[in-house]
C-alpha cells in the first residue's frame, strides 16, 4: 500500500534584500560636483593654451625690441657682452630678422642649438594652441623651439630660438594654480547647488516618501494623511493630489470596514431571525384556517409578506458579493405590484390617507422583470419618499403625494417615481448610489438606492435622478429580454 504523501505548506518566498545604493542627496551632490568640475576643466584647457600663447608673445615682443636696438647700433658697436645681455633679456638663443628676402642674424649664442619644434605664431588657431599646450605639458625638458612671429617695422618676420624648459615650468605652475582654484570653485559651487536643490526638491520629495510610507502602514489613520505645504509649483500640486488620494482611500477603507462589520453582524442574526420568521409563518398558516372574514382577507397578505421576509433574510448578504444572482424574469403586472408596495408601506387608500398615492399606469401594462427584485426597487424608492414627506408633519394628502407613472415605449418600460417633498440636497446628488453615503435620515443605512441601482442594472436597465423644480423624481427603465420581445410581437400580431 502506498502511504499518503504529506503536503507541507509552501513557504512564502523570502523578501529580496534591497541592494545598498546611494541616496538621492548623495547622488545629487556627486552629480553637481562632477558637472561643475567638467565645466571648470573645459575652461581650464583653453586658459592654459592662452597662457602659453601669451608667454611666447612676450618673448617675441622682447625680441622685436632687441632687434630695434641691434639695428640702430653700428656694425662694430655691439659687443659680445651686450649681445649676451640682449639674448638673456629675451630668453632666446638666436634672434633672426628677415628683410627684403634676406635673413639677418642679429644675435646668437656661441653654440646655437638645432630646433626640435617649429611654431609660427602668425598661423596659430585655437585647436592648434590647445594641442601644443598639452604637448608642452607632457613633453620632457630640453626641447628647443623655433618661434616665428610678427617682425619689426619694415621686415618680413622675426624668429627666435629658445629652450622649451622655462615655458614648461611656467606652464606647469600656472596649470597647478588654475586647477586648485577650479577645484575650489567646483566644490563651492557644488555645495551651494546641492544645498539649494536639497532644500528645494530633495527634502520635499523625502517628505512625500515618508508620508506615503507612513500612510501605507495604517491607511485608515486619518492623522497620517499628508498636509500640503501650500507650494505653488509641481511639488505643491503633487502634495495636494496625494492628500486628496489618501483622503479618498481612507474614506473608502472606512466604508469597506463598515460594510464588513455590517455583514458580520447580519450573518450572526440571520440564522436566528430566519427561524423566528419560520415560526411566524407556521402560526400564520394556522391563522389562515380561521373562518373569520377579516382574518381570511388579511391572512394571504400576511403570508406573502412573511414569505418575502424569509426570502430577503436568506439573501441579506447578497449585496456586495462579487456576482449577484441573475433575476428570474417573467411578465409582472405593474398595477398589482404598485398596490402591493402601497400596502407594504402601510398607506391607506381613499379619503382617510395621510399621504396621497397617485398611480398612472396603462391598463394591463406588464414588465419583463423579476417580481421580487422589482418590488424591492419600487419599495426602496417610495419608502425614501414617504420618509421625506413624514419629516414635515402634519401631512396633507393634497400637498404631500407619492406619484407613480409607468409607460411602455417599444421594448422598454419606463417608470417614474416622484414625490412632492423637499427634494435631495445638491451636496448628496453625486453620491446617491454609493453605499452608506446617500442616507439623509438619522439611523438610515444608505443602502436603499445602491441596492435599487444594482437590481435595475441586473435587468439591463438604468435608474437616474431627474432635474425637477420641486420634489424628487427617479426614472427607471426596464428593457425586455430578446426572447420576450419576440413573444410580445407574436401576441400583438395575433
Amino acid at each position: 500500500m502506498f502511504e499518503p504523501r504529506s503536503h507541507k505548506p509552501e513557504e512564502a518566498p523570502a523578501p529580496k534584500r534591497r541592494r545598498w545604493s546611494l541616496g538621492l542627496s548623495a547622488k545629487l551632490l556627486a552629480l553637481t560636483v562632477a558637472v561643475v568640475a567638467t565645466a571648470e576643466i573645459a575652461v581650464l584647457v583653453p586658459t592654459i593654451a592662452n597662457y602659453r600663447i601669451a608667454w611666447l608673445s612676450d618673448r617675441l615682443a622682447a625680441a622685436r625690441t632687441a632687434a630695434l636696438v641691434l639695428d640702430a647700433a653700428p656694425q662694430d658697436g655691439v659687443t659680445a657682452d651686450l649681445t649676451r645681455e640682449l639674448l638673456d633679456s629675451v630668453g632666446a638663443k638666436v634672434i633672426v630678422v628677415k628683410r627684403e628676402g634676406t635673413r639677418r642674424l642679429l644675435a646668437a649664442s656661441d653654440m646655437p642649438p638645432e630646433a626640435n619644434v617649429h611654431i609660427d605664431m602668425r598661423e596659430t588657431t585655437l585647436w592648434s594652441a590647445v594641442h601644443d599646450a598639452l604637448d608642452t605639458l607632457v613633453s620632457e625638458n630640453g626641447r628647443i623651439l623655433r618661434i616665428v612671429g610678427e617682425p619689426p617695422r619694415g621686415a618680413d618676420f622675426i624668429e627666435i630660438v629658445l629652450s622649451e624648459t622655462p615655458l614648461r615650468i611656467a606652464l606647469l605652475r600656472f596649470a597647478a594654480t588654475v586647477l586648485l582654484i577650479s577645484l575650489a570653485v567646483a566644490v563651492a559651487a557644488g555645495v551651494l547647488v546641492y544645498v539649494s536643490l536639497n532644500w528645494l526638491f530633495v527634502r520635499p520629495m523625502r517628505r512625500l516618501t515618508e508620508r506615503m510610507s507612513a500612510f501605507q502602514n495604517d491607511p485608515e489613520d486619518a492623522s497620517r494623511i499628508i498636509v500640503p505645504s501650500g507650494r505653488s509649483d509641481e511639488i505643491g500640486t503633487a502634495e495636494e493630489a496625494l492628500a486628496e488620494m489618501q483622503r479618498e482611500l481612507s474614506h473608502t477603507l472606512h466604508q469597506k470596514s463598515h460594510l464588513a462589520a455590517l455583514g458580520l453582524a447580519v450573518s450572526k442574526i440571520n440564522h436566528d431571525l430566519r427561524n423566528l420568521l419560520s415560526s411566524a409563518q407556521l402560526l400564520s398558516d394556522r391563522l389562515a384556517s380561521v373562518p373569520d372574514p377579516t382574518v381570511q382577507r388579511f391572512a394571504p397578505k400576511l403570508l406573502a409578506a412573511l414569505d418575502r421576509a424569509i426570502h430577503y433574510c436568506e439573501q441579506t448578504l447578497s449585496y456586495g458579493r462579487a456576482k449577484e444572482p441573475l433575476p428570474e424574469r417573467r411578465d409582472v403586472q405593474l398595477a398589482h405590484l404598485f398596490e402591493e408596495v402601497r400596502e407594504t408601506l402601510g398607506l391607506s387608500s381613499g379619503s382617510g390617507a395621510s399621504v396621497g398615492w397617485v398611480v398612472d399606469v396603462e391598463r394591463g401594462l406588464t414588465a419583463d422583470a423579476d417580481p421580487d427584485q422589482l418590488f424591492r426597487v419600487i419599495l426602496n424608492i417610495t419608502r425614501n419618499a414617504l420618509q421625506a414627506l413624514e419629516a414635515r408633519a402634519p401631512l396633507d394628502p393634497e400637498r404631500d403625494q407619492i406619484r407613480i407613472r409607468a409607460r411602455r415605449k417599444g421594448p422598454v418600460v419606463e417608470i417614474e417615481l416622484s414625490d412632492t417633498g423637499p427634494g435631495i440636497p445638491a451636496a448628496r446628488r453625486d453620491h446617491l448610489f454609493e453605499a452608506f453615503v446617500s442616507s439623509a435620515r438619522r439611523g438610515g443605512t444608505g443602502l436603499g438606492l445602491p441596492i435599487a441601482d444594482e437590481l435595475v442594472r441586473a435587468h439591463g436597465g438604468h435608474i437616474r435622478l431627474l432635474d425637477t423644480k420641486t420634489g424628487t423624481t427617479f426614472s427607471i427603465t426596464i428593457p425586455d429580454q430578446p426572447e420576450s420581445r419576440h413573444h410580445r410581437r407574436e401576441r400583438i400580431r395575433a
